[in-house]
Parts: structure tokens; C-alpha cells; sequence
């Protein structure tokens, strides 16, 4: 486990190290166009692992936090009413992209397991590197988005139960005992 860890963490090292390392514009694209895709795919992975488990409480915790995300963004964005780097338009506080993509990952984390959190982590956390990167935002910006994303997560989402059902036997002085419990 532990060197799993040193060899993902110094993956991920280099990995940031080779995004950061000037500001060409063609990579900045690419970079800006990336965390675009992850807006999408994150939130709809965590959508769809509910659909494919067949975890219906879970897509209804996902759905509200989703909405509560959504509804708290667009709401602070509105209240809060602060231009983007540059004036390139809109408002800024807090980053919808990265409310939306650390939204997702929480909910993978906190419904799924670290296992899978980690990963959709790191993928939210370069959504909100490429907001930075592409001049849309600054950190303030995407620090809110990110407490935003992941509040929304916490304060509906529960730990999946793949177990429903627990089968139970104890025997003690002539006396047996066979217990079922299903939790619904």
C-alpha cells in the first residue's frame, strides 16, 4: 500500500510539474478544454455508477446534492456578483466547473469508498487547476467551488450498504437461536 501511494503520489507530482511548467497557450487550451470534459463526465459517472449498482437511494442522494450544488452556486454567483480574471465575462465566485466536478467526486468518495474517491479527486482537483490555468478564475474562486461541491455532497450523501441482508446463529446451553435482519 505504501508504495502504491509513493508511485501515485509521484505520478501525480509529474504530472502537475509537466502542466505547469510555462504558459503556452496551445497547452492552456488543452488544459481549459480537458476540465471542460471532466464539468461532464465526472458528475455523470457518478450518476451513472448509481444506475449500473442499481443504487436507488443513492440517486437520490446524488440528485439532491447535485441540485443543492447547482442552486448554492448560481446563488452566490449571483449575490456575490465578481468579474472573472481579465473581465472575460460572467461572474466568477464560486468556479461552476469545479463546484460540479469536486460535487461528483465527493459523492464517488463518500458513497463508493476512497478507492474510488481518490482518483475522481484528482481528476475535480485538475478541473480546478484548468479554470486557473485558462484565466477564468483565480483560487479564491476555485477554493469556494470546491467547498461548495463537496458540502452539497455531505449533507445528503450516506456510505452504500452492499450488504442488505445479515444472517445470524449463536448457540448457548441447549438453546439456538437463527436471527435474519435485512436493512432497507
Amino acid at each position: 500500500m505504501n508504495c502504491i501511494l509513493k508511485t501515485g503520489t509521484a505520478h501525480l507530482l509529474s504530472l502537475l510539474s509537466l502542466f505547469s511548467m510555462g504558459n503556452l497557450s496551445a497547452q492552456n487550451e488543452t488544459v481549459e478544454t480537458i476540465g471542460d470534459v471532466l464539468l461532464i463526465t465526472l458528475p455523470a459517472t457518478a450518476l451513472g455508477s448509481t444506475v449500473i449498482l442499481g443504487d436507488t437511494q443513492g440517486m437520490w442522494q446524488f440528485s439532491k446534492s447535485f441540485l443543492l450544488n447547482r442552486g448554492l452556486t448560481s446563488g452566490l454567483k449571483e449575490i456575490i456578483n465578481k468579474s472573472r480574471p481579465f473581465d472575460s465575462g460572467g461572474r466568477a465566485f464560486p468556479s461552476g466547473h469545479t463546484s460540479a466536478t469536486f460535487q461528483g467526486a465527493s459523492f464517488i468518495q463518500r458513497r463508493y469508498g476512497w478507492k474510488y474517491g481518490i482518483p475522481a479527486y484528482v481528476l475535480a482537483g485538475f478541473t480546478g487547476y484548468s479554470r486557473i490555468a485558462a484565466d477564468r478564475h483565480d483560487g479564491w474562486d476555485v477554493l469556494a467551488g470546491m467547498v461548495v461541491g463537496v458540502g452539497s455532497t455531505y449533507l445528503f450523501t450516506t456510505p452504500y450498504q452492499r450488504e442488505h441482508f445479515e444472517l445470524t446463529f449463536s448457540a448457548s446451553e441447549g438453546s439456538y437461536t437463527i436471527g435474519f435482519n435485512y436493512k432497507f
